[in-house]
């Protein structure tokens, strides 16, 4: 069980950080509701397993790569600023614009696929697969299957619990508070996007450049 507890607790530490995983959860809350957000979740929970996974195959030192690098210091930075804007736009218009009911549900596969892509693509996913979670990973079994499996399936409830909490908590607050909270979710998130952004970029041309 300790193995299980490693898992769950280092999927955890990469939750908590709040990264565009987590936004797209919060928003996907707000416009669908809790059921279907979670099919994000899920595909997140995978997303982050893949790295895992990769890990534990020792990959993670490919990230220490200069090429690597630049991908996630360029691409990271490009898309965070695509969603900041995308996010100050739909504040935009949530606040010119009456209320018009809830936007067309996606499919539960587009949503699990979309998650699968926002953990794959999240650079504070890759960075902390770099610099942390992927040594710790690499070190946290005895080399056997059944530990790696062990230590895979805690990483997994970790991520999966983390997302329950996530979506119920948004989609109450949704309800309680009504369009003004969805209004104000997008502008905090088009800020967290920014943030992100300038996170990334600033790291990235101070370590490259």
């Amino acid at each position: 069980m300790e193995v299980f507890f490693t898992g769950l607790l280092l999927s955890l530490s990469l939750c908590l950080d709040l990264g565009i995983v987590n936004v797209a959860l919060i928003d996907a809350s707000l416009k669908y509701g809790a059921r279907p957000a979670l099919w994000l979740g899920l595909g997140s929970c995978f997303g982050d397993l893949v790295y895992a996974v990769l890990s534990l195959a020792g990959m993670h030192a490919l990230l220490r790569f200069e090429a690597m690098q630049w991908a996630t210091w360029l691409g990271g930075g490009t898309v965070m600023l695509w969603l900041a804007f995308r996010m100050a736009r739909e504040a935009w218009r949530d606040a010119r614009a009456a209320p018009v009911g809830h936007p067309p549900l996606p499919a539960s596969h587009h949503l699990f696929r979309r998650g699968v892509t926002l953990a794959l693509a999240s650079p504070s996913a890759i960075l902390w697969f770099a610099a942390v979670g992927g040594s710790l990973i690499a070190r946290a079994t005895d080399g056997s299957a059944a530990s790696a499996a062990r230590l895979l399936a805690g990483f997994l409830a970790g991520g999966l619990g983390w997302s329950v909490c996530i979506t119920l908590s948004a989609s109450r607050g949704g309800k309680l508070l009504g369009p003004r909270f969805i209004q104000g979710c997008h502008g905090l998130s088009a800020l967290l996007y920014l943030y992100f952004a300038a996170l990334v970029l600033s790291n990235g041309a101070r370590n490259l450049l």
